[in-house]
This record gives structure tokens, sequence and C-alpha cells, in this order.
């Protein structure tokens, strides 16, 4: 049997060079934040110096912002004209990749807002606790159309969520707790999305059957989520070990689909 996922261990854009036009229903991508060697963050109740790989240094904000917008440019391409595209981030990242998107003519549907209730606190005491990542939802262009299944978003269960009434639409602000530990039993990932806001992102817009890609799969969430929900999915990352720990994580997806 054809296994539902392809894993690629290389450079996203040597990889997305490759792939043809209007390949994938949707794209999540979580790019680079760019922020090891000049931030800090709390860890295990310390305060440290961020250093999640070389493939997060911070260059200077023109190259950040070119790196974004080069691989936004190839998404555009490879998504189908009704598929949709989310970008995930904090505000290092999501404001340049929100700003190429309108650059590239890439129209944004909505601005979704992350609150995690388990947040880690802030150390220095100097700052407002972050406790959100933002994401943008777009489809290909203005003119394009998009699959949305407004009746599963409205009517679905979803227990954690404080904030969604039950049989009422959803909104923007989505209540999802950190990665809990059992979706890291198989190693971690320092940016790890959990398991429930993937699943979530895509039952909202993709039908069953679609192909699910992510440039920047890191621990495979999103091949996962994917598998889970009887859609296809084709990842990349240039780091072995993240590409191991994900390809351990969707062997396991067998027998499990929702």
């Amino acid at each position: 049997m054809k296994p539902d996922y392809t894993l690629y261990n290389e450079d996203t854009f040597a990889v997305m060079g490759r792939l043809p036009d209007e390949s994938f229903d949707m794209i999540f991508a979580d790019p680079p934040y760019m922020i090891s060697s000049v931030g800090t963050s709390c860890q295990n109740g310390k305060l440290v110096a961020i250093n999640k790989g070389k493939w997060d240094n911070h260059q200077s904000v023109e190259a950040n912002f070119e790196f974004h917008k080069r691989w936004l440019k190839e998404c555009q391409r490879l998504l189908k004209k009704d598929g949709s595209l989310w970008v995930s981030g904090t505000y290092h990242s999501i404001h340049p990749c929100g700003y190429a998107m309108q650059q590239l003519g890439i129209h944004i549907l909505n601005e979704i807002v992350w609150f995690k209730p388990n947040a880690s606190p802030n150390l220095s005491c100097k700052y407002f606790t972050a406790s959100h990542e933002s994401l943008i939802w777009a489809r290909k262009s203005a003119k394009a159309k998009h699959y949305f299944d407004y009746e599963a978003m409205k009517n679905g269960d979803f227990p954690k969520d404080t904030l969604k009434k039950p049989h009422h639409q959803m909104r923007t602000v989505w209540v999802i707790p950190s990665v809990p530990m059992n979706e890291k039993r198989f190693g971690r990932h320092p940016t790890q999305k959990p398991l429930a806001l993937l699943e979530r992102i895509i039952l909202a817009s993709t039908p069953k059957g679609a192909v699910v890609f992510d440039p920047f799969m890191g621990s495979g969430t999103t091949g996962v989520a994917a598998l889970r929900l009887g859609r296809r999915f084709v990842g990349v990352d240039s780091e072995k070990q993240y590409c191991e720990l994900a390809r351990r994580r969707l062997n396991e997806v067998d027998n499990i689909l929702l």
C-alpha cells in the first residue's frame, strides 16, 4: 500500500522548485522566526538565550523579509486555484509575512489569534507575558475561491476551547493549550505546535482526500493531523533529526483515523 505521506530532508527551496504548479489543496507554514542569537526565553523556569539552531539565526531586517517573500511566492505557485495558505508566527515573523503576502497579491481571509492558557511566564518582568501566536489564513489571490467547512467549525466539539460556544460561529480567537507531553514522546522540536491546532486548521479548510504541504514541517505535527483526518501529506525539513522525528510520529498514525 502506498503511504499517505512523503518527507524530504532537503532545503525547502530546492524541493519546492521541483514541484509542479498547483500541487496542493492547503499549505501550512511555520517559518523560522529569525530570533536565535538575539532573543531570550523561559526554559524550565530559567531565563536562557534563544538558540533553536542555525536555521533560525537572525539576519538583517531586509534579508529576513526577502526570505519570507521568496518562500511565500513559491507557496502561491504551488497552491491549487481554490487552495488555502496558513502562516503561523510570533510578532518577530508574522508581520513581514503579512506584508509580503500583500505584495504578492495573496488574499488574506482572516487573522487568527491562538491563545495559550498555559504559556510560559515572562521572567524579566519588563514586558507583558507572551501568551499567543498569530496565524494568517489566505487564498491564492483575490479572485480565487477557497474551501471552508463552516458546519464543522460551528457545530464541532472543541471542549478545551473556553471561548467556543456550542453551535455558534467559530471566532478568530482560539483557546488551545501548548503542546502536551504525550505529543513529545518521540522527541522535541523548539517550535512544535499542538495537534489540536493543526487538526482544526485542516478540518476547516480542506475536504477529505486533500493534499497538505508543510515547507518547514519540524516535528511533523501538520502531517500527523492530515493523516488522522484522512488527508495526504508532503513535508520538508532541512534538519535530519527532525525528519526522523516526523517519520516516527507519522508511522504511528495507523488505525487512529478520526
